[in-house]
């Protein structure tokens, strides 16, 4: 009698650990729309001149991430798009453009993972590809890469326990130099603010 209590009670527990597995899948994607509005500080051009004279457009784009969760709280979250071309400026006038790809890694902080709001932080590092640089008919370039910070504020509004409505903000360092004639002409820090809608799915 005690060795069947023994297994049944065995079982009972590889049942529940089984379920909870089931309901607590460490994977999670987002779908989100996401505006890219730049800060646009930059040196002086040539080194004369006003400062800020050099802008870069803002866009709206998709996004899509894939999280992993090491325990109920916290969670590795790696952002992914595809090449976004933006227009460049200076005083005003277009001058170019470029393409940018910037996959970003995050470690994240969940504080309330088992309410129907959950608020979360996130610190990460953003490297970004630049390609597909056409400034002044050919004359001017930019860096080929960046590597910077990325700080994230977040909420998950949960509709069931699958599905969530995300808000998301972040701040990222992206920088490059502009060169002209293959020359250093300014220095340009886009670092932009990044605001998102979108949803996710827990697996």
């Amino acid at each position: 009698m005690k060795k069947l209590v023994l297994a049944l009670s065995l079982a009972a527990i590889g049942l529940v650990s089984t379920q909870a597995m089931a309901q607590n899948s460490p994977w999670m994607v987002r779908a989100r729309v996401v505006n890219i509005s730049p800060a646009n500080n930059s040196d002086q051009v040539g080194g004369v001149g006003a400062e800020d004279r050099i802008t870069v457009s803002k866009k709206t784009i998709p996004e899509v991430d894939i999280s992993y969760f090491f325990s109920p709280n916290v969670s590795a979250e790696l952002i992914l798009t595809y090449p976004q071309k933006h227009d460049v400026y200076l005083d005003g006038g277009n001058i170019g453009t470029f393409k940018h790809l910037p996959p970003t890694l995050s470690a994240q902080y969940h504080f309330a993972p088992n309410a129907d709001v959950n608020p979360y932080l996130g610190l990460g590092v953003n490297y970004t590809n630049i390609s597909k640089v056409n400034l002044l008919g050919g004359k001017g370039g930019l860096e080929s890469s960046s590597f910077g910070l990325s700080l994230q504020a977040g909420v998950d509004f949960k509709i069931d326990k699958n599905w969530s409505v995300n808000l998301d903000v972040k701040k990222v360092q992206i920088r490059s130099d502009v060169n002209i004639g293959g020359a250093k002409a300014s220095a340009v820090k886009v670092d932009p603010l990044l605001i998102g809608v979108g949803v996710g799915y827990r697996f």
